[in-house]
């Protein structure tokens, strides 16, 4: 099947810029006990390289939808595309439940579970094969409508004994649950705002039919336009958004707090600032010669499989660091959800050292994406559909 260059080209860019965000996680010197755009204790540099990697699971995620609607009009077999979806999207979240937690633990007792981007991925096309009887018009209004309008549902009065708001609530914001004893789930990615997002991307694909001079012109209109009114609703401040930005210490920080938008769950505000950023990325990738964009190519060829892996060689970095920084096997915590960092105690490395372990993972990953991109184009197995 042919590819589009610039769906692999922007998918890649942000598969590479979402490692320096697990590589932070895992081993900044502050991960755990700070959070990057807390604006009373994070630094320019730090809140940079955290925002930076917003722009990775809405970009996955709405192109993940439009890659269902090209897939769709080439096979032109609504029953089979039905059942694929079906089928990798249950296949998805068991996969976020087993091999992505536990790389993101390397807890054996999974005491903590988490539902996050793979997984409402996985949600996102159960719901979608249910609906691709309807146009694809249709269906991204639908998209446009949950994208605009959730951030209206806290605005609900439900009690806090509300057996509706039980419900609704982990299907739209963070939720965290005790299913079992000693063992937690955490909603970190709410599926219905992340649905609005791959909806939309899904009524998109219909756009990679026209030609490369419409999409690119196309692409930049859309991309600005969202962006502009995101800087319109942001300065406005008062919807879109649960948290308001306000006047800092300097402007500098005034800045930081007008751009520290919500990606959990992902609201309105958020998501056209990344998303316009990503119609421009995608715009740009039109017309890039291949051999400037050949690196980011090899990753947005095989996202599942690079995210995966990339996980593991992290995590396995992480424990080689702590090692070198003089803990012991003994002192590794797992089942707290610390990724075996030693509570308690001060482990980890600068921002600086974040960077270069970063790109070191990312070059690691290279020749492996090299080789399982042939791999997948040169054999014509089941089950490399799933993967």
């Amino acid at each position: 099947m042919n590819r589009i260059p610039s769906i692999d080209f922007t998918r890649g860019l942000v598969m590479i810029i979402m490692a320096l965000d697990h590589v932070r996680d895992f081993m900044h010197v502050t991960a755990g006990v700070q959070s990057p755009t807390d604006l009373s204790t994070t630094t320019p540099a730090l809140f940079f390289t955290r925002w930076i990697t917003y722009l990775c699971a809405p970009v996955f995620v709405f192109l993940s939808g439009t890659s269902v609607y090209i897939s769709l009009q080439r096979k032109e077999n609504l029953d089979e595309t039905r059942k694929f979806l079906l089928t990798r999207g249950v296949w998805l979240v068991v996969l976020e439940f087993t091999v992505v937690n536990f790389g993101l633990w390397f807890d054996v007792g999974f005491h903590t579970l988490i539902f996050e981007v793979i997984a409402a991925i996985g949600v996102g096309f159960i719901i979608l094969a249910m609906l691709l009887k309807y146009s694809a018009k249709a269906v991204g209004i639908i998209g446009l409508v949950i994208i605009g309008g959730h951030n209206l549902l806290p605005l609900i009065p439900f009690s806090d004994s509300s057996i509706l708001r039980a419900v609704i609530a982990p299907l739209f914001g963070p939720t965290v649950f005790s299913i079992a004893p000693g063992t937690t789930l955490i909603m970190g990615y709410p599926p219905i705002p992340w649905l609005g997002i791959m909806l939309v991307g899904f009524s998109c694909g219909r756009f990679f039919n026209e030609t490369t001079e419409y999409r690119q012109s196309l692409f930049f209109k859309v991309g600005l336009s969202a962006i502009a009114l995101f800087f319109v609703l942001r300065f406005i401040n008062l919807y879109g958004d649960a948290l308001p930005w306000s006047t800092q210490k300097d402007s500098l920080f005034t800045f930081l707090s007008f751009m520290n938008v919500t990606k959990y769950p992902p609201s309105l505000q958020f998501c056209l600032i990344t998303l316009g950023i990503m119609f421009l990325i995608l715009a740009v990738g039109e017309r890039l010669p291949a051999r400037w964009a050949s690196f980011a190519f090899t990753y947005g060829r095989v996202p599942l499989f690079y995210f995966v892996v990339h996980f593991y060689i992290a995590h396995v970095v992480l424990l080689f660091l702590l090692l070198m920084q003089g803990f012991s096997w003994e002192q590794f915590s797992f089942a707290n959800g610390g990724f075996g960092r030693p509570t308690g105690v001060t482990s980890g490395v600068s921002l600086t050292a974040i960077y270069l372990l970063w790109m070191s993972i990312v070059l690691a990953l290279y020749k492996p994406c090299v080789w399982y991109g042939w791999y997948k184009a040169t054999h014509n197995y089941w089950w490399l559909r799933y993967l």
